[in-house]
């Protein structure tokens, strides 16, 4: 039986794709079909921002637009998923057929999405020199600025702000700008 489980992507609204788990995993529990779907994952990320002084917790898609299912799949079962609310269907060949993932991008996803779940307080904002930027904590909240440097051991940046007319640097941590 686990020989014919595999791993595919079905494609969803993208900012749905919390709905679209919900339906398949209640579709699945009123069919009684549990047993050829063990899993249905969103691989999702956490990141911190900073909201009136305070540090929040927040969680994002990391894949947007799509959910990742373990899945006996036959042509019954690729029907009933592709019929629900915001599935836009299974990603696939040309033809339009469901494609199963390899192996080895299983065990590359899952294990990012352990490694995201184990990181905690990581933060991992991509940041670049050049982007514009607007400082939402401390002294200068509410100024926009460039980065003009970007350290990434200290998780600080070096932002160029306008203050009077005047540039003025400023080095900031993460936590305290957001991207404009």
């Amino acid at each position: 039986m686990s020989d014919q489980l595999k791993w595919y992507v079905v494609r969803a609204v993208s900012g749905k794709e919390r709905k679209v788990k919900e339906y398949i995993e209640a579709e699945i529990s009123r069919l009684e079909l549990n047993h050829l779907v063990p899993q249905v994952l969103i691989p999702l990320e956490k990141y911190y921002q900073m909201k009136d002084g305070k540090k929040i917790a927040k969680e994002r898609n990391f894949y947007p637009g799509y959910v990742l299912i373990e899945i006996a799949l036959n042509a019954e079962l690729e029907q009933i998923i592709k019929s629900l609310n915001s599935v836009i269907g299974f990603l696939g060949d040309k033809a339009g057929n469901a494609v199963p993932l390899r192996q080895i991008e299983v065990n590359r996803i899952l294990g990012k999405v352990d490694e995201m779940a184990q990181q905690g307080e990581m933060i991992n904002v991509p940041y670049y020199v050049g982007e514009n930027i607007k400082v939402m904590d401390g002294p200068f909240n509410g100024f926009t600025g460039i980065i003009e440097e970007i350290n990434e051991d200290k998780k600080k940046l070096k932002v160029m702000v306008k203050i009077f007319g005047r540039r003025t640097p400023l080095e900031l941590n993460y936590m305290q700008v957001e991207k404009e």
